[in-house]
């Protein structure tokens, strides 16, 4: 076993990427948890600077060239760990570096347009319909939330790997939407009509914005489509996650 103690300086390294945000920005890396979340990182061209693995808690081997592997002890582990039923695979990775000329478009492409969502299990969860949609890019403009958080990765279940993804301000993305002769659907509660009532499988961007607020006036102003999700209840929004799974999804069925 390499690592027993809990001090190892290591160890200690790990569990401050962890918690901090901005060491993990001035180190340019990030931390991915999980088997199925690392064989996609992998699988995605990705290299790891470091891996560890806890023999105790491994059922599953990952075979990686040249690379070598730290073990640790279960009780190390269950330190770093930010997960609750570990399963002993944890890697150091230089975080990617995309913008949007790394993406490329289909012939009539489905984007999702994410304005300051704020909570992890969102932003993985938006992730998640991304890639079972298979839409050819997700933006997060302006975000609140770290893309690369470990609890973003964790909640799409590495998604964030599969999913062309970039972090861009909103007059960017914009910009870059127009150029590619995009139009913008905004999502929104004072919409006239209903998302299933408007023409999808035109090149289309899928704007989304918080819960409280939806989105900002800029997106709203340059909207070419305003829609809206039924609401029968009492409540007046839905998470910003299953709004953007519902109308993905309506795109999706039309262009089927």
């Amino acid at each position: 076993m390499d690592i027993t103690s809990l001090q190892n300086p290591k160890i200690k390294y790990i569990v401050k990427l962890r918690e901090d945000k901005r060491q993990r920005q001035r180190d340019g890396v990030m931390l991915v948890e999980g088997y199925d979340e690392l064989v996609l990182a992998l699988s995605s061209g990705l290299k790891p600077e470091t891996l560890l693995s806890a023999p105790e808690l491994v059922s599953r081997s990952i075979d990686i060239p040249n690379a070598d592997v730290t073990t640790v002890t279960r009780n190390v582990f269950e330190k770093i760990s930010y997960r609750d039923n570990p399963d002993g695979w944890l890697g150091i990775f230089p975080t990617p570096k995309r913008t949007l000329s790394d993406i490329t478009l289909s012939a009539s492409p489905l984007v999702i347009v994410a304005e300051s969502v704020e909570k992890p299990g969102n932003l993985g969860a938006i992730l998640r319909t991304a890639d079972a949609a298979h839409v050819d890019a997700l933006l997060v403009c302006d975000p609140r939330v770290d893309l690369w958080n470990p609890n973003v990765i964790r909640a799409s279940r590495g998604a964030v790997f599969t999913v062309p993804t970039v972090e861009v301000e909103s007059q960017n993305a914009l910009t870059w939407l127009r150029s590619k002769k995009m139009r913008v659907l905004a999502a929104t509660p004072s919409a006239e009509e209903m998302y299933t009532d408007v023409n999808m499988k035109e090149p289309i961007a899928i704007a989304v914005g918080t819960e409280d607020t939806g989105l900002t006036d800029f997106w709203m102003q340059n909207a070419d489509i305003k829609v809206k999700i039924p609401m029968l209840g009492q409540v007046n929004s839905l998470n910003v996650s299953i709004a953007t799974a519902l109308i993905t999804y309506e795109a999706v069925r039309q262009r089927l």
